[in-house]
């Protein structure tokens, strides 16, 4: 039976929208919000989508489901100014240092601002400015700009089951920040990038090297070489209302601006997405035929790889050794340009240009060097790179198409589509199972790794042997992986991991986007643009092979191509080597308490113990002479909670147990 409703007079039919704003939304009105997204729960906090349902008063539509028989007024005089006094009780707190914030052309509470009519603040501005935090080398927050909406904290733990930042303090104190007040690289974050996507103001914002490569391009010693993943050629276009179709357009009129900004050589980090494919299949093939730690889970998302190193350290040897394509492309572009292009090892400058924010802590990781040198100079976004073709003055719509440097520059279909989620497995499989034929309806025979669904599964016969595959985006979701693999270490052969959703067309560095069907379409670019292409399988990329002959002993997986083309990952389980400090002794210190806060801890009741023995301490008036702190990991997880008391570590500790160790250490 058809459920309709009413809105401004009309009559609306629904069916399984959530809220009523999905049903606005679906007429083609758009009610103003902060911290509303399709993508996570209803929260209700910024008010701004209220509504005069008749009979029942102003609602919030986020939270309130669609009834049959609603009549619903989404605007009336109560409700723009009870709008206007949201937004501008929140400019009267905010910095309003417009002009130089990053997020200036996308910022929500601008935009919000100038629709609503608000053209001076009647409050009396209450901002205490705040220190910004440029800890990491991705992200930067600035909580002077926060609106308090809540939309990165939700995503940082419903979509990727992170949890590192989260609000702190009451009322007029209220803050997002990471736990205990400390800076973003004491977190646990995987810098991802996604809180950045979602943030509507300019709290999180993209740490930018755009300087950086501008003083490189000046320097008349350097030679300064880029390098561009696949992903950007299907999100470039939007920033200056370029076609996407097969991406080829994009991709020749970014080649010819970056010429024109004064790179050396443009090449396509396609190219060493072959060769990951390439040494990433062997490495697959080996552990087949060597009884190697199975399943395998790929390497190429360096946000999974951090994610894994401090969660699930254990699970460590089950990673490629491969790098990522940018680490790749690195390794070679250092090892063999400075011949190619005639240039001393160290006037050379890589830039690569990604869609992704934590390819810059990738870059920065000391396994990715060589000679004491990183070997990525600096990564840019897609969002800088647009940035810096505006700033360049360049009308992007009418450059001429250039192509690709070689031999750096060629890639096949299987390197191009990596951008998109499934996309890796499916090089992978075009790899392992050699078809004879490259035709792109046989290449196509595979692609029942694609999709959009958080956890797809797959079946394929490979030689006679049944393999079984996990492809995963979202870290929530490859958590949940890893708790099925605990239960059955056997349901999986490969699985492949893009902690962005989408994989990398979805990534924080990407133009900014609301509307989920803009993944779709950037998708959609990809494969497509794998079509127009001549060869498909990785393995066929002549200038792939030549890279191997020359340089690695004419084959993958021999000790060149590992010294070149795979690195080491790390338990990173103790997050810092400094415990944050919980309670000081406001005389001298006779006893110090260590509760550990790692995941483990914290699930079996490590915060309940704290508060407990911060209580004890109280109440029996040691606190002028007991330190506590919280620390990361005592390497015991199964044991947990650990608490340690003084030179003694207590497993499985209960407050009685504390209480007793604490009561003996202050006789």
């Amino acid at each position: 039976m058809e459920k309709i409703l009413t809105i401004n007079n009309a009559k609306v039919s629904f069916e399984n929208e959530r809220n009523i704003l999905e049903v606005i939304r679906k007429e083609n009105i758009e009610l103003p919000t902060f911290c509303y997204h399709s993508e996570l729960s209803a929260y209700g906090s910024c008010r701004l989508c209220m509504i005069e349902v008749e009979g029942r008063g102003i609602l919030p539509a986020c939270s309130t489901p669609p009834e049959a028989g609603m009549k619903i007024k989404t605007n009336n005089e109560q409700i723009r100014e009870m709008r206007k006094i949201i937004v501008e009780l929140l400019l009267a707190n905010h910095d309003k240092d417009c002009t130089a914030c990053r997020k200036s052309e996308s910022c929500q509470l601008q935009t919000l601002a100038r629709k609503l009519g608000i053209n001076r603040v009647r409050f009396k501005s209450v901002l205490k400015q705040e220190p910004k935090d440029f800890s990491t080398y991705s992200l930067v927050r600035d909580p002077s700009k926060c609106v308090l909406c809540g939309d990165c904290v939700r995503f940082c733990e419903e979509i990727q089951s992170v949890g590192a930042i989260g609000f702190a303090n009451r009322g007029p104190n209220s803050t997002v920040c990471p736990s205990f007040g400390k800076n973003m690289n004491d977190s646990e974050c995987v810098y991802c990038g996604q809180c950045v996507r979602v943030c509507p103001t300019g709290a999180l914002t993209i740490k930018s090297e755009v300087s950086e490569v501008w003083n490189a391009l000046s320097d008349p010693k350097k030679k300064v070489v880029v390098a561009i993943a696949p992903a950007v050629r299907a999100s470039i276009g939007e920033v200056f209302g370029v076609p996407g179709e097969n991406g080829t357009e994009a991709a020749g009129k970014m080649v010819s601006a970056l010429r024109s900004m004064g790179f050396a050589r443009v090449f396509d980090i396609s190219f060493s997405a072959d060769m990951t494919i390439v040494e990433e299949a062997n490495e697959f093939v080996e552990r087949l035929g060597n009884g190697g730690v199975f399943p395998m889970f790929t390497s190429c998302c360096p946000a999974w790889i951090k994610f894994v190193e401090q969660y699930y350290p254990d699970m460590l040897p089950n990673l490629s050794s491969c790098r990522s394509p940018q680490g790749m492309f690195g390794s070679i572009a250092r090892k063999m340009l400075p011949e190619n292009i005639e240039v001393q090892k160290e006037d050379l400058v890589i830039v690569s240009v990604m869609p992704c924010t934590a390819k810059k802590f990738e870059a920065r990781r000391p396994e990715l060097s060589m000679e004491n040198r990183q070997d990525i100079d600096y990564v840019l976004t897609t969002q800088e790179l647009a940035r810096m073709i505006e700033e360049s003055g360049l009308n992007f719509k009418e450059l001429e198409l250039s192509p690709f440097d070689m031999p750096l520059g060629f890639k096949t279909g299987g390197g191009v589509i990596f951008g998109n989620s499934g996309g890796v497995t499916e090089a992978v499989l075009r790899n392992v199972i050699h078809n004879k034929s490259a035709d792109v309806d046989e290449v196509a025979a595979f692609d029942f790794v694609r999709g959009e669904n958080g956890i797809r599964e797959a079946t394929v016969n490979a030689g006679g042997k049944e393999l079984n595959i996990a492809v995963v985006h979202g870290l929530k979701n490859a958590r949940e992986v890893v708790r099925v693999l605990r239960e059955n270490p056997s349901k999986y052969d490969f699985v492949e991991v893009m902690a962005c959703p989408g994989g990398c067309i979805g990534g924080a560095g990407q133009p900014v986007y609301k509307d989920m069907s803009v993944r779709k379409r950037r998708t959609k670019v990809l494969y497509d643009n794998d079509k127009t292409l001549e060869l498909h399988k990785p393995q066929d990329n002549p200038y792939v092979q030549r890279v191997y002959d020359k340089y690695m002993e004419g084959k993958p997986g021999t000790h060149s191509a590992h010294e070149l083309l795979h690195a080491p990952h790390f338990n990173r389980k103790r997050l810092t080597e400094r415990p944050f400090p919980i309670y000081k002794p406001s005389k001298e210190k006779k006893l110090e308490i260590d509760v550990c806060f790692g995941t483990a801890c914290i699930v079996r009741g490590a915060q309940k113990l704290l508060q407990q023995i911060l209580e004890y301490i109280a109440e029996k008036d040691y606190k002028d002479n007991v330190e506590v702190d919280a620390s990361f990991c005592f390497e015991k997880c199964s044991k947990g909670p650990l608490v340690k008391i003084a030179d003694t570590v207590i497993e499985k500790c209960t407050i009685e147990a504390a209480k007793a160790a604490i009561d003996e250490k202050m006789r």
